[in-house]
């Protein structure tokens, strides 16, 4: 599932073939998404202006005139596509779902091959009470995720480190991929108990998920099946994988000399290295 750095990557892709555009057409070719797209949203949009794209969590949040925001989730397999004003070859391809059109005449089309994404309207003055939203930790680029509110956050939970990274209300937008990157960088074991996090353990994985998730959206995002910028690139922070997917593989750390091992989780599969991560 796409995690922050791939969620940010299209947002970034979709900021300018939309931000300051009216929206002049939509079609949707399939309602039966995750959460079905709603009856009218070809009537709720067409005509409004988009003033801002940006990201919560996991979540795309497209703002547009006379208070309604789009809001958008990838699911397992959703991307989104661009179709630049003009161009020849504009017939749908399959598992396209919604395709809106500007009043530049560029198209942003919606694809999803296994439907578990999502596009939903909200009340953008209440958008924060939204159920998908109000609910979710702070950002972990934020200002507000600092090692003191993590370490208060950890110390009276009675869990994995690992499943506690996991879980949206402590923290947003971390998933499987970037908690196995950032815990083998903080030299922390994804099995330790969350109340042993200290200040010093607090700062340096504070630290490594912010370095972690900024290197991957500078490499827009990981591409292992679905994930694809707008543009149709793909990311390829996959490639600076050090432990996620690596099982058995020495770990990277000159200093170590251990192996990459992989256990489950809570029905998730967790990569690590037990000689340097404790």
């Amino acid at each position: 599932m796409p995690e922050l750095p791939e969620v940010e990557t299209v947002c970034r892709g979709l900021r300018p073939l939309l931000e300051g555009r009216r929206i002049a057409a939509v079609e949707v070719r399939r309602h039966d998404l995750r959460r079905p797209v709603p009856a009218d949203l070809a009537h709720r949009l067409e005509g409004r202006r988009i003033e801002a794209v940006r990201r919560r969590a996991k979540y795309g949040l497209v703002a547009l005139s006379g208070g309604s925001t789009l809001l958008f989730h990838l699911g397992m397999s959703g991307r989104f596509r661009h179709v630049r004003a003009g161009a020849n070859d504009t017939a749908p391809a399959a598992h396209d779902h919604v395709v809106l059109e500007t009043d530049a005449g560029d198209r942003v089309v919606f694809n999803d091959a296994r439907r578990f994404g999502l596009l939903v309207l909200a009340d953008s003055a209440m958008l924060d009470a939204h159920p998908l939203l109000r609910d979710l930790g702070p950002e972990p680029l934020d200002d507000a995720f600092t090692p003191g509110y993590l370490r208060r956050a950890l110390a009276h939970r009675r869990t994995s480190l690992k499943a506690a990274l996991m879980d949206q209300r402590l923290v947003a937008g971390l998933g499987n991929i970037y908690v196995a990157e950032a815990l083998h960088r903080a030299r922390l074991s994804p099995r330790r108990g969350t109340h042993s996090i200290g200040p010093a353990r607090a700062a340096r994985l504070v630290a490594a998920i912010r370095a972690v998730l900024e290197e991957a959206i500078a490499a827009g995002g990981s591409s292992l099946r679905d994930h694809a910028r707008v543009d149709g690139g793909l990311g390829y922070f996959q490639h600076r994988f050090r432990v996620y997917d690596r099982a058995g593989a020495p770990c990277p750390r000159a200093d170590c000399g251990g192996t990459i091992q992989r256990l489950v989780q809570a029905g998730r599969s967790t990569f690590w290295c037990a000689g340097c991560q404790r």
